[in-house]
């Protein structure tokens, strides 16, 4: 009887609480909460220390503003070999690496055509705003995957707006996508910024008015002279050595510097030099006013490549007067920008985000003066010892059909016709080399799992290999060594000094800080994507940084 009337008991309260009204919910959003405007900034060859080198001569309103009111990722890496421009961009904003997106390189051998191919090649374009034809045969057909700014055109409808900006076309071009209303590079040939028919068969008015203010022949009569005194760079090594490159006519690798050119060349100059920054600068500011960015209902997207202080890091070295003077630079065109955009959108209105595409080695004479172990690969000599392996062990025929970075892409056909496979060819190719001081090992990139790598390096090289797109083998250089020529330096390398680079945002939704969990280049558009809610790009293999995301 007891349970008979806690169950009636029960059923009564229970068809009471189903009875009752429901309360009204309040009604949800019906606007996506976003910034008026993302601005995406790579530059070339910014390594991780650069935030730190010079801190203390940056200004408040440029660099400094993503450290002290911004998110930094203090422990970010490239998340695979070959750290290479075109690879760069492409993998910052897909948020996925070169074995997906199949951006491996800036130029690469294809297999199955039996031919190079270079990173943003189109033969189906055409050049818009210069007489140089092959200046304007490009476009992001190669990029096999989306990016974030695809990714804002498909979840706004194709109702916003994004334009990339670069000095280098390729730093254009694959930041901006496969939608990208425009790409914007500089022809040096003419001093002129162009863009291809992927995107539209005429200059806007703007670009022409920005073009017909010839500010590179200004610039190229001004010269490169030091920001501060020259005493007072003394984050650098002396100003004139030995292993720091020289412009045309130079005799000495000092202050100041002729930007006059060459003949076939007579506006190239410019881009190894501050200047080439300003240009950009300039050119940014004028794509935001003309265009309206950030000035619509829906968010905008603008992407700025900072191709110069490349130039200026492959000419002269990571500690080099130059290097600090260009960055010095850079960091006040970073100020004058933001300075625009907090008065064009308002303050709190747009996010920035920052990153580099890969970061640099020292140079080699620069180590070898502190006692460092390195030196330069004999690119040369390991060539031709390659060659004498392979004619000696199987005999005449050309087993290697190309060696481009670092890779070797074979013969296959001619392999199958005399019997011999892979193994047997990278038995010979890896005896050959191995006993240089340069090479730490030569691996089969078809047999990455059978190869003496750690597990860290194993991924990197996993997600570097394109099936389609990469070679067979691969030289894997040591730390320190550098491929390039006595004066200057590069990158390219699975190490730190190549893969450690930056990533740092401030404005609408992040949340100032900084972490020290490592975080990759992948985890950069996934990031940007959750600040947007929108899906992340269709490669991406990346996770957000929570932290700094309010």
């Amino acid at each position: 009887m007891k349970y008979l009337i806690q169950f009636i008991t029960g059923l009564f309260l229970t068809t009471g609480l189903y009875a009752q009204k429901p309360k009204p919910v309040a009604a949800a959003s019906r606007e996506v909460s976003r910034p008026k405007l993302v601005v995406g900034i790579v530059v070339d060859q910014m390594r991780y220390d650069y935030f730190y080198r010079f801190y203390d001569k940056y200004t408040e309103g440029g660099i400094k503003r993503f450290m002290n009111q911004g998110f930094t990722a203090r422990n970010n890496h490239y998340h695979y070999a070959l750290t290479i421009t075109a690879a760069g961009h492409a993998s910052i904003y897909t948020g996925s690496a070169p074995a997906i997106h199949g951006i491996i390189g800036n130029d690469w051998y294809d297999p199955i055509q039996g031919h190079g191919v270079y990173c943003v090649e189109d033969t189906t374009a055409k050049v818009v705003g210069s007489p140089t034809e092959s200046v304007g045969k490009m476009s992001p057909r190669n990029l096999l995957v989306t990016t974030i700014a695809d990714q804002l055109k498909l979840a706004t409808n194709f109702r916003s707006k994004s334009i990339g900006v670069s000095i280098k076309d390729r730093g254009a071009i694959l930041p901006a996508g496969h939608t990208a209303d425009a790409a914007y590079w500089y022809d040096s040939k003419t001093g002129n910024f162009v863009t291809s028919t992927f995107y539209r068969d005429e200059l806007p008015a703007w670009v022409k008015e920005y073009n017909d203010k010839k500010l590179p022949a200004q610039y190229a009569r001004e010269g490169w002279k030091t920001l501060l005194p020259i005493d007072q760079y003394t984050e650098s090594s002396r100003d004139d050595t030995p292993w720091e490159g020289l412009f045309t006519g130079e005799t000495a690798s000092t202050f100041p510097h002729d930007l006059s050119g060459t003949s076939g060349n007579p506006y190239g100059a410019v881009t190894t030099s501050p200047w080439g920054n300003t240009l950009l600068k300039d050119l940014a500011i004028a794509a935001v006013k003309n265009e309206n960015l950030g000035k619509g209902p829906f968010t905008d997207f603008l992407a700025v490549s900072f191709s110069s202080p490349d130039a200026v890091g492959h000419m002269y070295g990571p500690n080099s007067i130059e290097i600090e003077d260009v960055y010095l630079r850079m960091d006040r065109d970073f100020a004058e920008m933001f300075t625009f955009l907090d008065s064009w959108v308002g303050k709190d209105n747009y996010t920035v985000f920052i990153s580099a595409d890969h970061g640099v080695a020292d140079a080699a004479g620069y180590w070898k003066e502190h006692k460092l172990p390195g030196g330069l690969v004999p690119s040369a000599k390991l060539r031709d010892d390659l060659k004498k392996a392979l004619k000696a062990a199987f005999g005449e025929g050309e087993f290697v059909r190309s060696m481009t970075n670092g890779q070797f892409y074979l013969d296959h056909a001619l392999m199958k016709e005399k019997g011999i496979s892979q193994d047997q060819i990278h038995a010979v190719i890896k005896e050959a080399l191995i006993t240089d001081p340069a090479i730490a090992d030569v691996i089969n990139l078809k047999k990455l799992n059978e190869e003496q790598l750690t597990p860290y390096q194993l991924e990197l090289y996993k997600n570097l290999v394109n099936v389609k797109r990469s070679g067979d083998i691969m030289m894997v250089p040591r730390p320190g060594w550098v491929s390039w020529g006595a004066r200057g330096s590069n990158h390219g390398t699975p190490y730190n000094n190549d893969t450690h680079v930056p990533f740092a945002l401030f404005g609408w939704g992040v949340k100032p800080g900084e972490t020290l969990r490592r975080t990759t280049i992948a985890d950069i558009a996934p990031t940007i994507s959750a600040l947007l809610h929108m899906l992340p790009p269709n490669g991406s293999i990346g996770s957000p940084v929570i932290e700094a995301l309010k």
